[in-house]
């Protein structure tokens, strides 16, 4: 499960900033991830304590937003989620898209004391 990593990464990232900005108490932190990426939000909250079991951050609430995978058909420009319809446009069923959002892995927020 290479969630447990992506979880060190993440506290990493905030602990160096949580320094280099002065912050004592990081209260929560929030991440955006989407549909479509390489990390599972469930196993992400299933691994965050023990990440941060006996460190400063062990009282830090998380918070994951999920984005949708989310594509624009190229033959009508219809905006849709892929997932829900199956990669297939719901107005005219074309099959060829560009994907707009649901590959990201952001740290968007982290609320500070």
């Amino acid at each position: 499960m290479h969630e447990l990593g992506i979880v060190y990464e993440v506290i990493r990232v905030v602990d160096q900033f949580a320094k280099g900005n002065g912050i004592s108490k990081v209260e929560k932190i929030v991440l955006e991830i989407g549909q479509l990426s390489q990390a599972i939000p469930r196993f992400i909250e299933e691994c965050y304590p023990a990440a941060v079991d006996g460190t400063e951050y062990e009282d830090t609430e998380l918070e994951i937003i999920v984005l949708d995978a989310m594509a624009q058909c190229q033959e009508c420009q219809e905006i849709y989620n892929i997932i829900d319809h199956r990669k297939i446009c719901p107005n005219c069923q074309g099959e060829s898209y560009e994907l707009i959002s649901g590959q990201e892995f952001n740290i968007k927020e982290i609320i500070a004391q």
